[in-house]
């Protein structure tokens, strides 16, 4: 059995041209070597599989290259390419910094600096992943780096351009490679595919760029499993099965059940989903990309942006014409929520299904009235604004006027009159016109209700959002209430009784006495208490059941306390000061001397603490 080479080292590139997505550098880099301004050092730059050391290998061989191209591409026949892909070439050096990060290791490196080209007018040092580099083998190379010898050239590559420090940076060329779209990796797995008589689905190719995020590298690795599964043919299905993706089309079916307000279908969809053993986080962003790709097909100029394939973007199109950008939005900024927060729920099923309902009821706040749906879960129609306007029309549009009407008398007085009855049967009209709209759309609606799953409600009547009059009078009624709760009197005697009343009823007796010492008085309809020190004052801030109480008993719910410290009411008086032992034993010796006397008499002494 011959040895398999997987397909990122079969077809890795071997010209600039070959290089996929990466234009902006394969032209700099010919440029450069047609105009003989090639710099000493590079640095590539970028996210990982999209051909850093395929350029650097590629541009190596360009240098020492013995028939070159016109467009300045390797010949990939002469004896110093032949002898760079059997990995034999003397003057191409590929070091790894993963392994070889150690000062020792470039100090070797040094080393053969020294040493000219054997064959070729380059010696080339291929240095990947530079930023493992040491800060001490960063140290080791930077003098080398700056002033190497003229047929020395340096091509470092990394994925993390931060992590190297600036020294290197600023004695480097950088180019920096961008991801590869989808476009274009899709491009290179149809070419393989051709090259290996393996037939794919567009969508399943597509499905493979998309999971690749970019990384050509890694799209080609799955094809390889993909290409082992299904032998010479890759399918949607096995590309999901394989790669644990969830389908487009349950996105496209919770959608249509949130369209129609079917709730069950929808947490039904969830578990079934959860059932095959995805994640539910996993879901809310498929969800979240699907909301997001419906919102793109809004916009025409955008369209580019969905990396899908034609059918699945055609797919697209037809539901994003029965969605609301306002649903879109709105169910963005719920999965948004959801995704926050997920990692700090306890039950996050509940969680994310909470999420889903929410989504649920958006259509029910911002409903569209042009948006008609069957009662088998699949939205199959739309109806216009314009349509309903027409068929409104239809029943009572506007009446024309008569022969008699169109005659302008001479007399002024008639005219007024005729103006003044004029106007009443324009306004007569109008309403008419507006009651007969309002029972023609209420019909419409009924009947369209008929078909469906769940019931329409008709228009609640009540003020329009053009009149303000409604709103005015209920602020202003709120308005005068608060003014007549403001100009009752409070009463001195009131908020004693219910001050000394919640205090009898404490059973802290120290918040009891602190109650009852205050010092109570009534300034411009606010009370006024008056303690003696800092602690009786948080005592009583504490009490938010006292301020409460007062505010219910007194109708005032604005009423304010303010809490005055008056040092003159501070109890000053000395209070009994602790005594030791021995100063209790003298104290006793001197009310009463037959004491001392007795201790004499019998020989007896105090005790030592004493």
């Amino acid at each position: 059995m011959s040895q398999f080479i997987v397909s990122a080292r079969k077809y890795r590139p071997l010209r600039f041209d070959d290089v996929v997505g990466q234009e902006h550098v394969s032209k700099t880099l010919k440029n450069a070597i047609r105009q003989n301004t090639l710099a000493h050092a590079f640095l590539f730059c970028g996210p990982r599989g999209v051909g850093k050391t395929t350029c650097a290998r590629i541009l190596a061989k360009v240098l020492n290259c013995k028939n070159v191209t016109d467009d300045l591409e390797p010949c990939n026949q002469c004896d110093s390419c032949l002898s760079f892909d059997r990995n034999a070439s003397l003057n191409i050096i590929e070091l790894d910094a993963a392994s070889n990060n150690s000062v020792e290791h470039i100090r070797s490196l040094n080393e053969q600096v020294r040493f000219q080209p054997q064959e070729g007018t380059y010696k080339v040092f291929i240095i990947d992943e530079v930023h493992m580099l040491s800060s001490a083998a960063f140290n080791a190379f930077l003098k080398t780096l700056e002033e190497p010898p003229s047929y020395a050239i340096f091509i470092l590559a990394t994925t993390e351009k931060h992590k190297i420090i600036p020294t290197i940076l600023s004695r480097c060329q950088i180019f920096d490679f961008r991801r590869i779209r989808v476009d274009d990796i899709v491009g290179q797995l149809k070419y393989i595919c051709d090259s290996q008589g393996i037939v794919a689905d567009d969508e399943a190719l597509h499905l493979i760029a998309t999971k690749s995020d970019g990384a050509l590298r890694d799209a080609l690795s799955i094809f390889d499993k993909l290409a082992s599964f299904g032998g010479k043919q890759i399918t949607y299905q096995d590309v999901i099965s394989n790669l644990n993706i969830l389908d487009y089309d349950y996105f496209f079916k919770v959608v249509d059940a949130m369209l129609l307000g079917d709730i069950a279908e929808v947490l039904r969809i969830f578990d079934e989903i959860q059932q095959k053993g995805f994640e539910a986080d996993a879901f809310l962003n498929g969800l979240a990309e699907h909301f997001r790709n419906l919102l793109v097909c809004h916009h025409q100029a955008i369209h580019h942006l969905l990396e899908l394939s034609e059918q699945v973007k055609a797919t697209y199109l037809r539901q994003a014409k029965l969605t609301e950008e306002s649903f879109l939005l709105s169910a963005l900024d719920i999965a948004n929520d959801c995704d926050v927060n997920y990692r700090m729920a306890k039950n996050k099923r509940l969680h994310v299904e909470m999420a889903l309902i929410k989504m649920n009821f958006i259509n029910q706040v911002v409903k569209s009235p042009d948006l008609l749906v069957e009662k088998n879960n699949k939205v199959v129609t739309e109806k216009s604004a314009t349509s309903i306007s027409r068929e409104s029309k239809s029943v009572s549009g506007p009446r024309e006027l008569s022969s008699v009407e169109m005659l302008t008398p001479t007399n002024g007085e008639n005219n007024k009159e005729i103006s003044s009855s004029s106007q009443n049967q324009s306004k007569r009209e109008s309403t008419n016109i507006a009651e007969a709209r309002s029972d023609q759309e209420d019909q419409i609606v009924s009947q369209i209700g008929e078909g469906l799953p769940f019931n329409i409600k008709k228009k609640q009547k009540g003020p329009g959002l053009n009149s303000l009059s409604h709103y005015v009078k209920a602020v202003e009624k709120k308005f005068e209430e608060t003014r007549e709760l403001q100009s009752q009197v409070v009463s001195l005697d009131q908020v004693q009784s219910i001050w000394n009343e919640y205090a009898e009823s404490q059973n802290s007796q120290t918040v009891k006495a602190v109650l009852l010492k205050t010092k109570l008085d009534v300034v411009n309809n606010s009370i006024l208490a008056t303690v003696g020190s800092m602690v009786s004052k948080s005592v009583i801030l504490q009490e938010v059941p006292l301020i409460e109480d007062l505010r219910a008993k007194l109708g005032l719910p604005r009423l304010t306390i303010r809490i005055d410290i008056d040092e003159a009411n501070i109890d000053t008086t000395e209070r009994p000061k602790l005594l030791t032992t021995k100063e209790k034993y003298e104290h006793m010796c001197n009310e009463n001397p037959q004491l001392t006397s007795f201790l004499d008499r019998f020989g007896l002494k105090p005790d030592n603490d004493v």
